[in-house]
This record gives structure tokens, C-alpha cells and sequence, in this order.
């Protein structure tokens, strides 16, 4: 079940609004999110257009707890953050996904809660891409 009006689900310029595909999980989408004050910072998406964790069943849902961890040992091997904090948001969206959001002692708000978009910092498409290979070479 796919939504026309959700990033997640269409991709394409509504994806490019806010994150840059990385590939696909065993039951989800793993997307680089474009504002990169966290170095890092990713979202893991589910595949299909639903709203909340009690929407799936409890196979799916594992399966999902253990992309969302994949990607987490990969940025933590990518990017040695000292930690990683994940939220799960959607008011609006309604998507199932959790933001990825590494931590660094002496980085932006080491010590508070994350910001969901504080648009302080953009990276050229071949930093971007540089990350994204870091990324993908553990996965």
C-alpha cells in the first residue's frame, strides 16, 4: 500500500525534499537524511504506507527492529559516533520510520534532544555521496 502524497512511499522529488536514497532493507528503505548537523543521520523507512509499529504484525515488526539495527552498526562502523539516538515521529507524515541520529561528545547538542530539522547544515552532492558509500560498505 503506497500513499501519492509521502516521500517514503513515491520517492522522487518528494524524497529529494528531505533525504537522498541509500537502498533497500530486508522490510524497509534506508535514506540518508540531507541535513547532516549529526554526521550520519539516516532514516529507516518500512515499505509499506503505515502509520504505526502496532499496524504490523510481529514478524514484520522484528524484521523492521532489525533493519533499523543494521543500519545503526553501519553508521557506528561509518561514522564512530559516540552515540546514536532514534526517534519515531510522524504526526503529520503518518509513515512508519525511525530517525538515526548520531551523537558526537563534542558535536551539535551532545547532551540534549535532537532537533528534527535545524537546517544548519547542507553537504555537496559528492559529500553526500561520500557518505552514502561509507554507509553501504557496512551494511
Amino acid at each position: 500500500m503506497k500513499d501519492q502524497n509521502c516521500g517514503y512511499c513515491m520517492r522522487g522529488e518528494l524524497l529529494d525534499a528531505f533525504g537522498i536514497y541509500i537502498c533497500e532493507l530486508s522490510v524497509s528503505t534506508l535514506i540518508l537524511f540531507k541535513e547532516q548537523s549529526h554526521p550520519g543521520r539516516c532514516i529507516v523507512a518500512y515499505k509499506n504506507h503505515v502509520s504505526e509499529l502496532v499496524d504490523i504484525s510481529d514478524e514484520e515488526r522484528t524484521a523492521f527492529f532489525a533493519d533499523v539495527a543494521r543500519a545503526a552498526k553501519a553508521i557506528h562502523a561509518a561514522f564512530h559516533p559516540d552515540k546514536v539516538n532514534y526517534g519515531a515521529y510522524g504526526d503529520t507524515g503518518c509513515h512508519l520510520h525511525f530517525h538515526l541520529v548520531p551523537k558526537y561528545k563534542d558535536g551539535y547538542e551532545w547532551g540534549g534532544v535532537f532537533e528534527m530539522n535545524p537546517g544548519k547544515r547542507t553537504l555537496t552532492q559528492e559529500e553526500y555521496d561520500e557518505m552514502i558509500e561509507k554507509i553501504k560498505a557496512n551494511l
